[in-house]
């Protein structure tokens, strides 16, 4: 295409998100509402092209856009994605409308300042997948923790500053040594590119500095466990529309920066490191499933659910097969889906009783038939259900295991019977018995905004779980070369 798509989906959202600043205080809130929708709608259709004139059959980087920018540095604004970026991309813009459609009614102070931090947050997003310039990329990356700051910090639950200053440390401190990384690959390479660092020669024990300084900002962000404490504190405090955006996109953002980075810059590194984040990974996988089962308030356990399911990701990647990556890709795609729409659906039911103790429920469906179906789909799609979304990553990634060790596969499975479990369970006390709140007997059903959104994921959830060609179709040729790279030693 020769107008500049990749510069407009960054750059579409974040002027949109000035514009709404630009509306003032909450005088103007309905204007804001109204500029919000707009911008974030046109933000996505801006970038559908990118899937409709992709070339599946290409698996480098297309649409690509280079200006120079800093000259003495050799930094440039080059901007390129893959069948690994396009997705993530458009899951980004479309998760913003949600947003902005899901927080209509519920915030009501400082909205122009609400809508505006995740119209700017989704185009610096953007930028981190789209960017080929190391330095730019990182601008992007540590400039959208700022607008998530605020959204947790502003308007988060009671002990919001201490789960957004936790968020922040935890993130900021990881990328600094990612940004180490970066300033010795510039002094080997001359270069802040991307594909010069692929072709770069590198000593075993450079590759292994590297790749451990880029695991400590990536792992933080998947999060993988140990480093996974900071999710479930900021999850807990963020508004609904914090929640979605972190579990939907921004722990995304880790797991794309492996596959763009760590690997393939330290593709022995990474062989090497592979039953290391395999055994952090399995870990992820059936111990934070087992944490997950003994939590009391709903969105904690989500939380925990996302990691866990994060791990699914990361052991994709370190299998080093095609079946497993492709299957981590979609897994990453689906879990956007899926987790947005079960912290959507306890925002619901938050908005309503002001609580998200599991005690404080039960019966929620004589009062909410037709949020509880949506919710308990949600719910079965968390847990795995064939046909939905869920499973297809899950199972990808399982036979990719299979392939690679029986006792990855045997461990990896659990997460079936342990997302029953927590999910059941949670699901179980949630929405079947008795009534035994007068405030659960009082419950409205779902609104036309809340019914919406719901149907809308629903839709994605069921669609991907029966058909998810269109992201395997895209991502398969991304997914070989890197292999293929990852197979030629770069030692010196």
């Amino acid at each position: 295409m020769d107008w500049p798509i990749l510069s407009l989906s960054i750059w579409v959202p974040i002027f949109a998100g000035v514009l709404v600043l630009c509306t003032g205080g909450d005088q103007n809130a309905r204007l804001a509402r109204w500029l919000a929708l707009f911008g974030s709608i046109a933000a996505f259709l801006v970038t559908l092209p990118l899937y409709t004139h992709f070339n599946m059959m290409d698996g480098g980087f297309q649409f690509q856009e280079g200006h120079r920018w800093i000259t003495s540095f050799n930094i440039n604004y080059h901007l390129g994605v893959d069948g690994l970026a396009v997705p993530l991309i458009i899951l980004t813009s479309f998760t913003t409308v949600i947003v902005v459609i899901a927080g209509w009614e519920v915030i009501e102070k400082r909205v122009a300042q609400y809508m505006a931090a995740f119209l700017i947050m989704s185009g610096l997003m953007i930028g981190v997948f789209a960017a080929l310039d190391a330095i730019l990329y990182y601008m992007f990356w540590e400039a959208m923790l700022i607008p998530m700051f605020l959204v947790i910090g502003i308007w988060g639950g009671p002990n919001r500053v201490y789960a957004t200053i936790k968020f922040f440390l935890y993130t900021f401190i990881g990328s600094l040594l990612m940004l180490v990384a970066f300033i010795y690959l510039y002094h080997q390479s001359n270069s802040f590119e991307l594909v010069d660092y692929y072709q770069l020669p590198l000593s075993f024990k450079a590759q292994i500095l590297i790749f451990l300084a880029f695991f400590m900002a990536f792992a933080v962000k998947v999060p993988m466990w140990p480093v996974h404490t900071w999710l479930p504190d900021a999850h807990v405090e963020a508004p609904t529309g914090g929640s979605v955006v972190l579990a939907a996109i921004a722990l995304k953002l880790g797991g794309y920066s492996f596959l763009r980075f760590a690997m393939p810059i330290a593709p022995d590194a990474a062989h090497y490191l592979s039953g290391f984040m395999i055994t952090l990974s399995l870990i992820a996988v059936v111990y934070i499933a087992l944490v997950a089962l003994v939590q009391k308030d709903m969105k904690k356990l989500i939380a925990y659910s996302s990691i866990s399911h994060m791990g699914f990701v990361t052991l994709g990647f370190f299998i080093f097969n095609p079946l497993g990556m492709e299957g981590a890709i979609v897994q990453m795609i689906s879990h956007g889906f899926v987790s947005s729409a079960m912290f959507l659906s306890v925002g619901v039911l938050y908005d309503r009783m002001h609580s998200r103790q599991i005690a404080d429920y039960g019966g929620v469906v004589n009062t909410m038939p037709t949020f509880a179906a949506f919710a308990v789909l949600f719910g079965m799609a968390n847990a795995g259900l064939p046909g939905t979304s869920g499973f297809v990553g899950e199972f990808m990634v399982i036979l990719g295991a299979l392939q690679a060790n029986f006792w990855f596969a045997f461990l990896a499975s659990t997460t079936l019977i342990l997302g029953a479990a927590y999910t059941l369970w949670m699901v179980k006390r949630v929405f079947y018995g008795e009534i035994g709140n007068a405030h659960v007997a009082a419950l409205k059903d779902l609104n036309r905004r809340e019914f919406f959104i719901l149907s809308v994921l629903a839709v994605l959830v069921i669609g991907f779980g029966v058909y998810p060609h269109p992201i395997t179709e895209m991502t398969h040729a991304t997914v070989n070369n890197l292999l293929a790279h990852m197979a030629q030693s770069k030692l010196l």
